[in-house]
């Protein structure tokens, strides 16, 4: 990023059981650009509330673990605020595998039928959106919202957003703008993370009760209507099959129409997410 104008790196170093902390160390010492701050709790607000507390630029770019941001990054998020005078320019999320099973979920995350039509997912057009993904800051309007909300646990980037449109700002999609994103490595931890996302969700909502949209309401009402059908088929009713049929059939044809990793294992993905992400909206304590 040598295009752009002079910058520093912050990182929030949670709990850690590989050699994160060798290499923070070590990159620390060869480049005195880069700074720690310590997040003990490992929560994404928190760490990126203390990032943002020791760093001092006018914009504030967040960068997560599981993304790997393309050259000129920077540089195009920096020109993007400047010209809309946006309080929060993203780009695009380019989910991307290195397995069969990754290769599955990020297909199935690529999909607006697998994780929903939110625009930094799939949107060509550059312009004011809900949200984006990650995000290049202007430090005055984030601080003046009182950054991110520790309270949550996931969710904390579309709440925050949420408050600066609130406040008068706009948040910006940058649609020429694209971050490749590793998703989880397999079912098992793909359920447990979008459990989180629908029991964070649905506290985000109760507190933020006008931000609702009726995208965020089709997981929950699926897994309503799954149950449901299992209830008249202990009446042997008709209508047992009628949700499990046209769901059965939205997934075969979305399975279909995607490409480049084993179709079986995409169709594993969508359901997986549905019903974690419903099951965590509905019943996550």
């Amino acid at each position: 990023q040598t295009d752009c104008p002079p910058f520093d790196v912050w990182v929030a170093a949670g709990p850690s059981t590989d050699d994160t902390g060798t290499r923070l160390r070590t990159w620390t010492a060869a480049d005195d650009r880069v700074h720690v701050v310590s997040n003990p709790g490992g929560r994404t607000a928190t760490g990126l509330n203390a990032a943002i507390a020791g760093s001092d630029g006018d914009l504030v770019v967040r960068i997560d673990a599981q993304a790997r941001i393309p050259a000129g990054y920077l540089a195009a998020l920096a020109a993007t605020a400047s010209v809309t005078g946006a309080a929060n320019v993203g780009g695009l999320q380019r989910p991307v595998g290195d397995t069969p099973t990754r290769r599955a979920i990020a297909a199935a995350m690529r999909s607006s039928f697998g994780a929903g039509p939110a625009a930094f997912r799939s949107s060509g057009v550059s312009g004011p959106v809900d949200t984006v993904y990650l995000g290049a800051f202007r430090r005055a309007a984030l601080v003046a919202v009182g950054g991110f909300d520790e309270r949550l646990v996931r969710n904390q980037d579309y709440e925050l957003n949420w408050r600066l449109r609130q406040a008068g700002h706009t948040v910006w999609l940058d649609a020429e703008v694209a971050v490749d994103y590793r998703p989880r490595g397999s079912l098992r931890s793909l359920a447990r993370q979008y459990w989180q996302y629908g029991r964070w969700k649905r506290r985000m909502l109760l507190g933020n009760p006008r931000s609702v949209r009726l995208r965020q309401l089709a997981a929950p009402a699926l897994v309503l209507g799954l149950g449901a059908s299992a209830a008249f088929a202990a009446w042997v009713s008709p209508f047992a099959i009628v949700v499990p049929g046209v769901y059965l059939s939205a997934v075969i044809l979305a399975t279909a129409l995607t490409s480049g990793a084993p179709r079986g294992r995409v169709a594993l993905a969508f359901v997986t997410m549905h019903l974690a992400w419903g099951g965590g909206f509905l019943f996550g304590r």
